[in-house]
């Protein structure tokens, strides 16, 4: 997975995203090297998209245009929408600063790890 500037379009890293998730783990017997599906919005509605999801053996489930915002899909979004909101509490991963990748990278899994502390902490008390 490569880093992006912000004013590239997302589609141009649907690929890559496919080829660098993990495999799947958990149960026993072979793990699934996929998910089962993925989810995005309109931004990748187009057919060449869907057939190189389908390739990679995993459904996609793409919002169409024209169609009402009410077909569930928001729901799954929110979990993604939510991430972006807490790691803009970091003000250096809002705008970012830093020329080279390793730092914003570093950055980023610290950002990460104070938010799992924070919401374990409140989990447990």
């Amino acid at each position: 997975m490569t880093l992006t500037g912000g004013n590239r379009n997302d589609i141009t890293q649907l690929v890559p995203l496919l080829e660098a998730i993990p495999p799947i783990r958990g149960k026993r017997g072979r793990p699934r090297q996929r998910p089962k599906e993925i989810y995005a919005d309109r931004g990748y509605d187009h057919d060449c998209y869907r057939r190189e999801v389908w390739a990679k053996g995993i459904k996609p489930v793409i919002a169409r245009r024209g169609t009402d915002h009410g077909s569930g899909l928001g729901t799954k979004r929110w979990v993604v929408e939510q991430t972006i909101a807490l790691l803009h509490w970091f003000g250096r991963l809002r705008i970012r600063w830093e020329i080279r990748d390793d730092i914003h990278e570093a950055f980023l899994k610290l950002a990460c790890s104070l938010i799992c502390w924070r919401r374990l902490r409140t989990a447990f008390r």
